[in-house]
């Protein structure tokens, strides 16, 4: 599975850093992201159960730059 990287965020040390990527294949945007903590779960459960397979992650909005490029990348891919 090639993913499309799209970046870290720029703030931090380059290592172990929310980041963004896009699987053209599958047609899926992939984040790595901050853990969410109790308080925001709580939050996002108000909305709906939280399957164990999902979860809520958090990213800067520093990188909306790279999450609009990774939408880009998403219209142009081929459609499932």
């Amino acid at each position: 599975m090639p993913l499309l990287f799209f970046g870290k965020d720029p703030e931090t040390n380059g290592d172990h850093s929310p980041t963004v990527w896009f699987d053209a294949e599958k047609g899926e945007f992939v984040f790595q992201g901050w853990k969410a903590d109790e308080e925001l779960q709580a939050e996002c459960l108000k909305t709906g159960a939280i399957p164990d397979h999902e979860a809520v992650v958090r990213l800067p909005v520093r990188m909306a730059q790279m999450i609009r490029e990774a939408l880009d990348a998403a219209e142009r891919a081929p459609v499932r």
